[in-house]
C-alpha cells in the first residue's frame, strides 16, 4: 500500500487534502493518521513517540510464543515509547506490566493508549531500570540502538524524537547499561528479550556474557537479517 493509498484507507474525507499536503512536506503518514495497528491494537502516535515497526511486532509475538502456558508474569518494558509492546503483552499473556520511559511525554501517549486499548499497566519516568525496584520474569526493551553516524532515512531523522533513536557507543550504550545492573532485577528463571540493530548481535551477546551467566539466542528478522536476542538462565 502507498502512503497516498494508506491516507485514503485511514483518513476522512474531509482531512484528506491536508493530510497529502503534509506528506508532500515529508511528515510520516503514520503520524498524519495519528495512530497504527499494531498486533490488533490501535495504538496512538507522535512526534513524541517512535512509530512501532513490523520488527517490534515479531519481537511480541516471539516472546507471547515463548511465555504463553506461564502464569502470574513480573514483565517489564524498558524504553515504552508508544506503549505498544507493554500493551500488546499485557493483552495476551497472564501477567502484572509495568513500562518505564524517560520522556514524560512519550509517557503521557502510552497512558492514553493503555487506557483505550483497557489494559493496566504501571507507568514509571526515569532512566531504564533505574526506578524499579522489583524483580522481573521477563525483561523485554527496544532501546535506542542506532549509532549517531548511521545513515538512516530523512523521513525518520528529520520527525522522529531522536532521544528513542540514537545512543552512544556504536548504538550499544542502552543494551550495556541495561545489561550490566539487570541482576538485581531478574528472577531466577528469566528472560530478557532485545530487539537489535542487525550488525550489534555478537557485541550484545559479549555483553550479556560478561554480565550475566546465561545463555544467548540470537534470532533473525523476517528478512533474514539478526534482529532479536534473548538471554535466559544458565540452566
Amino acid at each position: 500500500m502507498t502512503d497516498i493509498e494508506y491516507l485514503k484507507k485511514y483518513l476522512d474525507s474531509d482531512k484528506l487534502e491536508d493530510g497529502i499536503l503534509k506528506l508532500k512536506q515529508g511528515l510520516p503518514v503514520q503520524y498524519i493518521v495519528g495512530n497504527v495497528d499494531f498486533y490488533g491494537s490501535i495504538i496512538e502516535v507522535n512526534e513524541n513517540v517512535l512509530i512501532p515497526r513490523f520488527e517490534t511486532e515479531e519481537l511480541v509475538d516471539r516472546v507471547i510464543k515463548k511465555l504463553k502456558n506461564k502464569k502470574n508474569l513480573d514483565i517489564v518494558d524498558l524504553g515504552t515509547g508508544s506503549g505498544c509492546i507493554a500493551i500488546s503483552l499485557a493483552k495476551n499473556l497472564n501477567s502484572n506490566v509495568d513500562a518505564v520511559d524517560i520522556s514524560k511525554e512519550a509517557l503521557e501517549v502510552a497512558k492514553k493508549n493503555a487506557i483505550n486499548n483497557n489494559v493496566k499497566i504501571n507507568f514509571y519516568l526515569g532512566d531504564m531500570l533505574n526506578p524499579l525496584n522489583k524483580k522481573y520474569d521477563l525483561i523485554i526493551s527496544n532501546p535506542p540502538y542506532i549509532a549517531y553516524d548511521e545513515e538512516i532515512m530523512d523521513v525518520v531523522k528529520n520527525n522522529e524524537p531522536h532521544i528513542a533513536l540514537y545512543a552512544e557507543n556504536e548504538g550499544l550504550y542502552y543494551y550495556e547499561q541495561i545489561l550490566k545492573t539487570v541482576k538485581n532485577y531478574l528472577k531466577r528463571d528469566y528472560l530478557i528479550a532485545f530487539e537489535i540493530g542487525y550488525k550489534q548481535a555478537k557485541k550484545i551477546e559479549l555483553l550479556a556474557h560478561q554480565y550475566l551467566e546465561c545463555s544467548v539466542t540470537i534470532e533473525k528478522d523476517l528478512y533474514g537479517k539478526d534482529r532479536y536476542i534473548f538471554i535466559k538462565n544458565k540452566q
